[in-house]
């Protein structure tokens, strides 16, 4: 299988997501050869593919911000493509959710890729976007209010494991689903991700990000000439917040 970036789907509204690496090479081989994804540029420390519109870096710890590391998040193609990603993976750890099945790999630095039957036919071919990053947090509570306050709504929470799940940013034509986790080994043991890197689109960054953030004086944000705002949230992560644009689908650079 070889992915293609989709083109029949809107702009979706998680822009990047960056993941550390200790063999850059080796990455970018394994997930080209596993997942069919085709990179888009590359330099000594960074790959990057298109994944429906996502930007999935690769990186290679050499400055700030890093990638995140043993991070579990999910790659989504069509229901009717699901069946050959699973004979394809035969020895995989599988989960039914009832409206659709997932599949769950590791990678050599400790990353749970998960591919969910979740797109709609008709989508594009392959894996056509990321559905969901998983965080790790120090307090459900406390992370859940300031996505909340970003535009996501709790869509699902634990409840043996403290953890919630987030859907948004509120009128996102393609949302994306945040997973906040305290410390703990989920689904097929996969974990929340430690000081990702990601980037989202969302209306007025320089508002939503003082609305979430603005009353904790650990958080700095930093505005950019072309209206994005770059911060590191209470637990680490390293949050780009950038402008969504016009609804015509112009993309907004990082």
């Amino acid at each position: 299988m070889t992915t293609r970036p989709a083109t029949t789907q809107p702009r979706p509204a998680l822009a990047s997501l960056a993941l550390e690496v200790t063999d850059l090479g080796r990455a970018a081989t394994w997930y080209a050869d596993t997942f069919g994804l085709v990179p888009t540029r590359r330099t000594a420390t960074e790959c990057a593919f298109d994944v429906g519109g996502t930007e999935f870096v690769l990186r290679r710890p050499d400055s700030v911000p890093r990638g995140g590391l043993h991070t579990h998040f999910a790659f989504e193609t069509p229901a009717r493509e699901y069946p050959a990603w699973r004979a394809r993976f035969p020895d995989a750890p599988e989960i039914d959710f009832g409206s659709f099945r997932s599949l769950y790999l590791e990678d050599a630095d400790g990353h749970a890729p998960e591919i969910g039957g979740t797109a709609p036919d008709g989508t594009g071919a392959g894996l056509v976007g990321v559905f969901e990053v998983v965080l790790e947090v120090a307090n459900v509570d406390l992370a859940s209010d300031c996505w909340s306050a970003l535009g996501f709504s709790a869509v699902d929470r634990g409840d043996e494991r403290r953890r919630v799940r987030m859907r948004g940013p509120a009128g996102a034509d393609r949302q994306f689903d945040v997973e906040l986790w305290e410390p703990q080994l989920g689904l097929a043991d996969a974990r929340g991700g430690v000081h990702v890197d990601l980037a989202v689109r969302v209306h007025e960054p320089a508002a939503v990000a003082d609305h979430a953030y603005g009353d904790l004086p650990s958080v700095t944000a930093q505005e950019s000439p072309d209206g994005s705002v770059e911060l590191y949230d209470p637990d680490g992560h390293h949050l780009v917040l950038v402008p969504a644009g016009d609804e015509d689908g112009g993309e907004t650079d990082r």
